[in-house]
């Protein structure tokens, strides 16, 4: 615990110098319009800006990108309460009751308490970081890379069990995601795969780039296609407002308290700020005394929901740190920006580049913090930019958008990739495919190849390596059980509802 403390004050320290800080407010302020400008999200902002961090130290790059997604959870909510508009997936469950307060004539209240939920779900999922994420590595230094890829089958079970989308269209989506990393020259052999006699497919398809079409110009077709129509309330916050929402915040506690676990909790498993700023919701109206009020402007039923999601995000870090594994898609992103610096996240970050590491927890601290401060002084000003018009607005997005990905290699060809990338994204949202197992598998593509392959040459080709004891064994079942969850639950509702049916007799 005191090696800890140590550790969490210098990586504070490192996060403090005047320019990691000035970093740490340009992403801020950077997340926060991301998060307002609806349709283009936390992850679409990050893998847009990836490519400012390159000639960036590796630490000022990652306080970069982790702070574009502190923000990018903040500004979700000014358009949710606002403008009954999500800025991102989970602060949709902000708009049920925030919305309601805000046409109520009390839009400030309604900001200060998403806020300062905000703040303390963040402060948990920190702490989480801060405390638990040495223990996890210190643990994960024993895995081999038969225990490895059952971490990675782990986590593709895991969205495919627990994503809650269409269990075949995440198989497909996953299937994308290795089809397009396996394309270029094996690593192992040197053999080209996939290039079909191009030379310019000789390198695969880098990572940045099909973030940037996937996320970011496939939300810009469809945002184009649909239109927009913004009707909202303006919001000022006044010092009244600020000292009375803490108090409230803290009066509704229990929503608090829940909403900050479920988060922390639901941001370990894959793509969890979504569904547990519902969870949460569901959980806070179902305990609540004056469920009347919920979908009228309910206080509980803005905190609980928007502590679970910064929960949600910022425990996230933890299983992307310590095991390589992202719990969200942005910190697939934010992952893959690591290895762009030549950082792989794992154990052995922990014991290669401490001072990284801990310069990132610290500035975790640092920048929820200030956070939390930039948008309590000025969410009416990021408010404003939903004003501009959307036609002036996205081919700012689509330019900013080539530039990242010409950017990466200075080659033309990789602006016409992030087109493609951008049209199959498009697709992916109009079918309702999930992007986030294709990037999972686009980012994890080439480790759980290479571990599967080591794993195999070291048994001397025998498959029973994926499963022995102690580590791998329990993993591997862990995976299985978890990939198949949809019909093993609906199995066990059927039994369960062939017993009440039959009835004790």
């Amino acid at each position: 615990m005191a090696e800890n403390m140590h550790n969490l004050w210098l990586g504070i320290s490192v996060a403090m110098q005047p320019y990691n800080f000035l970093v740490a407010m340009i992403g801020l302020v950077l997340g926060v319009i991301v998060g307002v400008l609806p349709g283009l999200g936390g992850a679409n902002g990050v893998a847009i800006l990836i490519p400012l961090t390159v000639a960036m130290p590796p630490i000022a790059g990652i306080i970069l990108l982790a702070s574009i997604y502190w923000g990018s959870l903040y500004g979700g909510s000014i358009t949710s309460i606002l403008f009954n508009i999500p800025g991102e997936p989970w602060s949709v469950a902000a708009t049920f009751d925030g919305y309601p307060m805000a046409n109520k004539g009390e839009p400030g209240r309604a900001l200060v308490l998403a806020f300062v939920s905000h703040f303390f779900g963040a402060v948990l999922g920190v702490i989480m970081l801060s405390f638990f994420a040495p223990i996890i590595s210190e643990f994960a230094l024993r895995f081999g890379p038969a225990e490895i890829f059952a971490v990675m089958m782990l986590t593709f079970s895991a969205f495919v069990g627990l994503g809650g989308k269409d269990a075949v269209k995440t198989c497909v989506s996953i299937f994308l995601g290795f089809l397009l990393a396996s394309v270029g020259m094996d690593t192992v052999t040197g053999a080209l795969r996939l290039t079909y006699g191009s030379i310019n497919l000789m390198g695969g398809f880098n990572f940045i780039v099909a973030v940037i079409g996937l996320f970011g110009l496939g939300e810009i077709f469809l945002t184009v296609e649909e239109g927009l129509k913004i009707e909202g309330k303006g919001g000022k916050i006044h010092l009244k407002d600020i000292t009375s929402g803490v108090l409230e915040v803290f009066k509704e506690y229990k929503a608090l308290i829940l909403g900050m676990l479920v988060g922390c909790w639901m941001g370990l498993k894959p793509g969890g700020a979504t569904p547990a700023s519902f969870m949460a919701y569901g959980f806070a109206k179902q305990g609540s005394k004056n469920k009347e009020m919920f979908g009228k402007g309910a206080p509980d039923g803005i905190v609980a929901p928007e502590a679970a999601a910064h929960g949600a995000g910022t425990s996230a870090a933890l299983p992307m740190i310590t095991l390589g594994i992202p719990g969200s898609p942005t910190m697939a992103v934010i992952m893959g920006g690591l290895m762009i610096f030549g950082l792989v996240p794992g154990p052995m970050l922990f014991k290669e580049h401490a001072d990284f590491v801990w310069g990132f927890i610290g500035s975790c601290w640092i920048g929820n913090t200030l956070g939390l401060i930039v948008v309590l002084a000025f969410a009416p000003i990021f408010a404003s930019i939903l004003q501009v018009r959307f036609a002036i607005i996205m081919p700012i997005i689509v330019y900013v958008c080539a530039i990242g990905a010409y950017a990466v290699n200075n080659r033309l060809i990789d602006i016409y990739y992030m087109i493609i990338f951008g049209v199959f994204g498009y697709l992916f949202k109009k079918l309702d495919y999930p992007l986030a197992p294709c990037v999972l598998a686009l980012v994890l593509g080439d480790m759980a190849e290479s571990a599967l392959r080591q794993a195999l040459l070291i048994s001397g080709g025998s498959p029973l390596v994926l499963f022995a004891p102690p580590i791998a064994l329990p993993l591997m079942i862990a995976a299985i059980i978890i990939f198949f969850w949809p019909s093993i639950s609906e199995f066990l509702a059927k039994r369960k509802a062939q017993k009440s049916s039959v009835g004790p007799g």
